[in-house]
């Protein structure tokens, strides 16, 4: 059965390249693009074409023009197939895309293809619900990250048309960027929401290639919850000027943060117990002290007794990257460093010492693999990790 299934995906993947050769190019349309992408997503599970992999995302570094064409050419091959093989190499594929530096990236939109309903058509059902799950749960992370940063864009296109006719009011617009900084934690809280919706659901999705999308996935979940840490971080340091609507709005933040902070523990050891081999060492992930909610909670009502200890006490949670580039390669971007204090502790970003206070800093885990290079979980013998382009900036950028 098996070796049917791997003589009817080479029919396939050929039977595609030769259409492919046949089309005209066009704005939207180039040939040779669509026979990369379709060589990079074969229906080979057991391998990945690193070679056309590269050549995808060296289109995209020599001319940003060349993302029309390769969105068309990723959407055409994920609208036809039926193999859960190809929908994840197409899903990893365009998460790569999604880490270019291109602003044109912003202006996708909702993604043009759509696997939300996904279903196997050359397996038993019953054997396949588990890798279908993750297929759907993979492509509504990306389709709502390229939403976000599509309305992102719109969002920031208005303030600046907002600003050219109206005056500045120091005030104001200091409360207001806070009120940004706080819908901007919101969103990236809704995102790590969906990224630990994707997990293998069953023993049988356990396989090589769901492992390597994995690995991409768990930088991701890095990524952003360092940045959640981070802003919140920033947010409890300007707390105490900020309203009632301001200190509310963070109080609903904190409090999620400690029910994901509990969810994510228990995703690590998921990833862990799997084989995500960049979960296998993952720093604690400590709670937020209910004495520290319960700060909020008295800035809300106005009757906080330790208004002159707030910023001793909140520059305990502070997250460092070990460089300050925030466009910097995405393996530098992973290696965690964490402040350590008795009371909690947190990930990734520059740790400032204005207020003269000591803190003790310890490394607690190595670079994270970067998946999208072509060192494999997998020998190189028997499955490679799709490439990314050299240069990796962030992955979410709200600000």
């Amino acid at each position: 059965m098996r070796l049917w299934k791997k003589a009817s995906g080479l029919i396939k993947d050929r039977n595609s390249l030769w259409l492919a050769s046949l089309s005209r190019r066009t704005a939207f349309r180039n040939p040779e693009m669509e026979a990369a992408v379709i060589k990079a997503t074969s229906h080979d599970e057991f391998s990945i074409d690193m070679k056309n992999v590269d050549r995808v995302y060296k289109w995209l570094r020599l001319s940003p023009s060349h993302l029309k064409s390769l969105i068309w050419a990723i959407s055409l091959r994920m609208e036809k197939t039926k193999s859960w093989v190809v929908a994840i190499k197409g899903l990893m594929l365009m998460h790569g895309v999604y880490s270019s530096k291109l602003p044109a990236i912003q202006r996708i939109g909702r993604l043009p293809f759509d696997l939300s309903n996904f279903k196997d058509g050359h397996s038993n059902p019953s054997k396949m619900w588990g890798i279908n799950g993750f297929v759907r749960a993979y492509f509504t992370y990306l389709d709502q990250k390229s939403s976000l940063l599509f309305m992102n864009l719109q969002e920031r296109k208005n303030l600046q048309n907002l600003d050219s006719i109206i005056n500045k009011n120091v005030v104001v617009e200091g409360r207001y960027s806070m009120i940004q900084d706080l819908v901007m934690l919101q969103k990236l809280q809704f995102l790590l929401d969906m990224l630990l919706e994707i997990r293998p659901l069953c023993h049988t999705a356990i396989v090589p290639l769901v492992l390597e999308a994995m690995d991409c996935v768990m930088i991701e979940v890095f990524d952003v919850y360092s940045r959640i840490c981070n802003g919140i971080a920033r947010i409890l340091l300007r707390i105490y000027s900020a309203g009632k609507v301001e200190a509310s709005m963070a109080l609903r933040i904190v409090q999620k943060a400690t029910i994901q902070g509990e969810e994510l523990s228990l995703y690590f050891e998921l990833c862990r117990s799997i084989g995500v081999k960049n979960a296998a060492e993952c720093p604690r992930v400590e709670q937020i002290p209910d004495e520290d909610i319960k700060e909020l909670e008295g800035i809300i009502n106005g009757v906080s007794e330790k208004a002159s200890q707030m910023p001793q006490l909140v520059t305990k949670a502070i997250v460092v990257h070990e460089t300050g580039d925030d466009h910097q390669n995405l393996e530098e971007q992973s290696k965690l460093m964490t402040v350590i204090t008795d009371r909690w502790e947190t990930f990734d970003e520059d740790l400032k010492q204005n207020d003269g206070i000591s803190h003790a800093i310890v490394k607690v885990t190595p670079t994270p693999i970067n998946p999208f290079e072509t060192n494999s979980l997998i020998p190189t013998s028997t499955i490679n990790v799709p490439g990314k382009p050299q240069e990796l900036p962030d992955l979410i950028s709200f600000l």
